[in-house]
């Protein structure tokens, strides 16, 4: 006598068109819901002086090297973050060592409107003496 049947099962199945619907919705899901890393204002906060003529650098241009000079006076060596405190001597010994590197360097001055005007002199005498022959300021845009 047989009292239980044992009915011959069928192995489970994975389907995996549904795993992939799944997964594109997460992945949608992380991608929206994700927030980018913001990118960080700069260090130094110049209230820059205002021009209506000024023209804006080509993307096709490399690109200047920087000089900043804060309110106090305080020179600075490139652009953002990554700028870094010179003194005057140093100054010039960076400028004309990056004049030989590249004999058509191009200078931009960045200076706040209430920096020492005798620091933008310094700067351009500088780059007169490196023998940079363009030397750039940045403004502001006043056209509305």
């Amino acid at each position: 006598m047989r009292f239980f049947v044992r009915k011959h099962r069928q192995t489970p199945a994975i389907i995996i068109v549904a795993l992939i619907d799944v997964l594109i919705v997460l992945l949608i899901f992380l991608m929206v819901t994700t927030t980018f890393k913001q990118q960080q204002p700069p260090s130094l906060k110049l209230a820059l002086p205002e021009s209506s003529q000024g023209q804006k650098a080509g993307a096709n241009e490399s690109a200047p090297l920087i000089v900043i000079i804060d309110a106090k006076g305080q020179l600075r060596l490139g652009g953002g973050a990554d700028a870094i405190p010179v003194t005057e001597d140093r100054l010039k010994s960076e400028l004309l060592a990056q004049a030989q590197k590249n004999p058509e360097l191009r200078l931009a001055i960045n200076a706040d409107k209430n920096a020492p005007f005798g620091e933008i002199i310094k700067v351009m005498d500088a780059a007169k003496a490196a023998k940079i022959k363009m030397i750039n300021a940045f403004t502001k845009d006043s056209r509305p």
